[in-house]
């Protein structure tokens, strides 16, 4: 008998894309386009699992689950939040009203899926032991089972500080004794050269990890951590982390598929660098930028010409003809220090 979906979604298109996605994947899916409407269908069906949205007209997501806790029949239903809202805050508000987990738009389809899966896993291995789920989604037997769970942890019980635009965080030579989880607003790492040009290693955004260096050796840091824009930061000491990741060899071997995603982003970045045309690093660094960085409500990003080039491995002023040559041809659009893609497609088959 297939397992029953209850998805609670107010945008039309994506309702109905997302229960035919499901539906494809043997779900019987039961659909509610708010929140009240979705308590109602929860309660008349007893769906295995709910997917629900966060904002949404008459109840929101928040009151779905809050309703749905109180209720003896519809507690226990393993409760998946689908929603646009990344904002750690809004993410933590979810989690510690009791949601199982979270996945933000757009999502992929395997995310989707392994989350109904994983959830439903659970319960039926609970329900042959004869055990309740009793335990925070992202604790196990008292340790931190998944990167969220670490994020969350740092998150409550590490150190916040706030860096202001061009702060430094740490510098290269300072001693590695903390890692580090972007709160709000954006850190670049970076290097210098023998002649003082620099190049960024990496871009993080809210909810992002950094600072990762060797758990063994006090060893000290190789690059520089600089706010690019107003930012705050929580950190942990490095030791700390590894007596969690000690205790807990899900949660070490995750972190370790997590950093070696990481490197290749950076292999990636060097090979565009020793090899790509000047116009196609431009392109590479604005695309990834692109995904980065907060658009405004015309869809600019603000970033500085002195960090493209960083990224892109160029002198400034060969970013900026580049730049200027890219505005002319329709690609993007250059308002003050704003950039705006006007055609991404083209930007990204640039060779």
């Amino acid at each position: 008998m297939p397992k029953k979906v209850l998805l609670i979604e107010d945008d039309t298109i994506l309702r109905e894309n997302t229960a035919e996605l499901l539906e494809l994947s043997s779900y019987e899916v039961i659909t509610a386009a708010n929140g009240k409407k979705g308590v109602t269908m929860a309660k008349k069906h007893l769906p295995d699992v709910v997917i629900c949205d966060i904002m949404m007209p008459e109840l929101d997501g928040y009151g779905v689950l809050q309703t749905l806790f109180k209720d003896d029949t519809t507690k226990s239903i393993p409760f998946i939040f689908l929603s646009a809202k990344t904002e750690r805050k809004d993410i933590r508000q979810g989690m510690e009203l009791g949601a199982d987990d979270y996945l933000t738009k757009p999502y992929e389809e395997a995310e989707l899926i392994g989350a109904i899966e994983s959830r439903l896993a659970k319960v039926a291995i609970l329900s042959e032991s004869g055990r309740k789920d009793e335990t925070d989604s992202h604790l196990f037997e008292g340790g931190i089972l998944d990167l969220n769970g670490l994020k969350n942890y740092i998150y409550d019980e590490g150190e916040e500080f706030f860096h202001p635009t061009g702060d430094a965080i740490y510098s290269e030579g300072n001693h590695s004794n903390w890692v580090f989880l972007v709160i709000s607003g954006i850190v670049k790492t970076h290097k210098l050269d023998e002649h003082g040009k620099e190049l960024i290693t990496g871009i993080h955004k809210p909810d992002d990890f950094f600072g990762f260096t060797c758990f063994t050796d006090n060893i000290p840091y190789h690059e520089y951590a600089t706010a690019i824009e107003d930012t705050k930061i929580a950190r942990i000491p490095k030791q700390r982390l590894k007596r969690i990741l000690e205790e807990n060899h899900k949660l070490a071997l995750e972190l370790v598929r997590f950093l070696a995603e990481n490197l290749l982003d950076i292999k990636e970045q060097l090979l565009q660098m020793a090899y790509g045309s000047v116009r196609k690093k431009t392109a590479h660094t604005i695309l990834k930028f692109n995904e980065k960085l907060q658009k405004d409500y015309k869809g600019n990003i603000h970033i500085l010409r002195s960090d493209l080039a960083g990224v892109a491995g160029m002198a400034t002023e060969t970013l900026i003809r580049t730049l200027s040559d890219f505005k002319k041809e329709g690609l993007i659009a250059i308002e003050d220090r704003n950039i705006r893609i006007l055609d991404k497609e083209r930007l990204y088959h640039i060779s």
